[in-house]
């Protein structure tokens, strides 16, 4: 069984990358956190999640399905699931406590 990427980027328009949100909502389980690390996620570890399900656990309590798009020196963007729809949404990787990816 082959991995497929939940969706893929849109045509570039006007110079710039649009993007559309997962065709599909995220697995219906949700993972065991790994071991919380005290610092901040590296935003090389999580560029390795672009364009798969991931979920994020961070400092605040909030935990979610993730689809990143974009990652930044101090944050990255994507389309987070509500329960019931993707939205876009972008996060600091420094209220990251840890994630993982599908």
């Amino acid at each position: 069984m082959g991995f497929f990427p939940p969706f893929q980027p849109s045509t570039p328009q006007q110079g710039t990358q649009a993007y559309q949100p997962p065709s599909s909502p995220p697995p219906q389980f949700i993972p065991q956190q790994a071991q919380a690390s005290t610092f901040a996620v590296d935003p090389g570890a999580i560029q390795g999640c672009l364009f798969r399900f991931t979920y994020i656990w961070q400092r605040n309590g909030e935990q979610y399905w993730f689809v990143p798009v974009f990652v930044g020196s101090r944050s990255v963007s994507g389309f987070r699931w509500t329960g019931r729809q993707w939205i876009f949404f972008g996060v600091d990787t420094r209220q990251i406590i840890s994630f993982s990816c599908f």
